[in-house]
């Protein structure tokens, strides 16, 4: 919709005129500054306009991507004289059991018991809770147990169990 001022001129909003205010504000500001370089993008005045079509187009910003990092995957240490150990017989070899309780033991883990275990166990095994795998990783090393299984019920979900079979000997 268009006014009709007392002067008679036509003025399309009040927008219009605040942009054409603003333009001539900024250029009056520059010329009385005495600037003689060119403005900065961050000086230069936004203009708001009511036409659709851009008035000039400033280039694409240019964003440099930083080469991809590899995530560092972050293992936390595992104290083994923190984490209890049981350690069973399977294997109907005598002494079994307590001979490798005594190899865990000198390698800092805490054993808390050996003794037989009755039923049909495959292979030697280090039987873990799921908070306790990366110790189990270390225990199965460290007593050359490649097997690794989550532990099942009557073991105890506090320990590391480690059942040993004729394979181990």
């Amino acid at each position: 919709m268009r006014r009709r001022t007392q002067r008679g001129v036509a003025m399309s909003s009040p927008v219009a005129l605040l942009s054409v205010a603003a333009v001539v504000v900024a250029g009056a500001a520059f010329l009385f500054t005495g600037h003689d370089e060119e403005p900065t993008p961050a000086a230069t005045p936004v203009v708001a306009t009511s036409s659709a079509a851009p008035t000039s187009t400033a280039p694409a910003p240019v964003v440099e991507q930083q080469p991809q990092q590899k995530k560092k995957v972050v293992k936390k240490k595992v104290r083994r004289g923190g984490t209890y150990v049981e350690v069973y017989n399977n294997s109907g070899i005598s002494g079994l059991a307590g001979s490798t309780a005594a190899r865990a033991q000198g390698a800092g883990w805490q054993v808390v018991g050996s003794d037989n275990w009755y039923g049909t166990i495959a292979a030697s095994t280090v039987y873990f809770p799921a908070r306790l795998k990366d110790q189990a990783q270390l225990l199965g090393k460290d007593l050359g147990i490649k097997r690794l299984k989550p532990a099942i019920a009557p073991m105890r979900g506090d320990r590391l169990t480690v059942i040993l079979t004729r394979d181990y000997s």
